[in-house]
């Protein structure tokens, strides 16, 4: 019998909401359990291995230790998969990254700043290659079924190349800019069917940029919807801090 593929859960700086969407799978995370074993996961098991085939990791880097431990769970892993926003492409720690370090140290930290070391934060791509991804924040349970499916089959795991924009049209919402508000869906990859502008809000760009994203025409489309630059610039960095949007 051909021994089941070992998986492990890490992270770095993060909420771990990603990991809890796994755990939120529910039945459909008994499916997976049928044809992988599971040798590290705190949000959902108790004991740890360092014998695992595909590493889904989460959060960004933002310590220079944490250099060293990313590394040390790529050599062992033969698959690396970014699991979430801030492992993906920074995401929401990177705001960090346009502020003063005495300013988000007595932030974060106050009277205490001096007993933590940190750094510019930053995705993990940025410290080791990155075999896959899954994308949002947080990332779509189902989303991760299928790139677990994909990668069981050997198979490179598939996301949209294309825009929220597409996935609004398709659940008939009226577009925020006919509204008169700011929305990232016109440079976001898509692939969360617009929950966000669905439920009536607008994309914050969790899931990055699409590959073939126009950002200059996206800040033409904002500078005649009449929004201020600084406040486009505010939303850029939201989760695309790591990114040329942030610029």
């Amino acid at each position: 019998m051909t021994a089941k593929p070992k998986i492990a859960f890490f992270d770095f700086a993060g909420c771990e909401g990603d990991q809890l969407q796994i755990a939120n799978l529910e039945e459909k995370l008994l499916d997976i359990l049928a044809h992988v074993d599971v040798v590290s996961f705190r949000e959902i098991k108790t004991g740890h291995s360092d014998d695992y085939d595909i590493a889904f990791v989460e959060g960004s880097i933002t310590r220079q230790e944490d250099e060293k431990r990313l590394k040390d769970i790529r050599s062992k892993a033969k698959i690396l998969v970014a699991l979430g926003a801030c492992a993906h492409i920074g995401g929401i720690n990177c705001l960090k990254n346009f502020m003063g370090e005495a300013f988000y140290r007595d932030v974060v930290y106050g009277p205490n700043a001096g007993w933590y070391r940190t750094y510019a934060a930053r995705p993990l791509s940025a410290v080791v290659p990155v075999d896959a991804a899954i994308p949002g924040c947080p990332i779509d349970r189902l989303e991760f079924a299928r790139v677990v499916k994909e990668l069981l089959l050997g198979r490179t795991p598939w996301l949209p190349d294309y825009p929220v924009c597409v996935e609004c049209k398709m659940a008939g919402n009226v577009c925020r800019y006919d509204l008169g508000q700011m929305c990232l869906g016109i440079i976001t990859r898509a692939g969360c069917g617009a929950c966000c502008v669905t439920e009536g809000a607008h994309c914050w760009g969790c899931r990055g940029l699409f590959p073939s994203a126009n950002l200059d025409a996206a800040r033409q489309v904002m500078d005649r919807a009449g929004f201020d630059r600084r406040h486009v610039q505010d939303l850029m960095r939201f989760f695309l801090g790591d990114t040329q949007a942030a610029l």
